[in-house]
């Protein structure tokens, strides 16, 4: 699924998201969100998630 689109995503969900510094490489780091910090319902990048392990990153793809 897109992670463009805020709805999708939920405190629980797994996703794949891209950290800050590998969004040069496009490394993605799994984990489960823990709190969605973009209010828009869109974006186009993906939405920001901060995951249980405390990683911050745009979501690429819900798992």
């Amino acid at each position: 699924m897109d992670g463009t689109v805020r709805a999708y995503i939920k405190p629980g969900t797994r996703v794949s998201i891209v950290l800050k510094k590998d969004q040069g490489t496009g490394l993605l780091t799994e984990g489960v969100v823990k709190d969605i910090l973009t209010n828009s319902s869109r974006h186009p990048h993906g939405i920001k998630v901060r995951l249980e392990g405390g990683a911050v990153g745009r979501v690429k793809q819900i798992l």
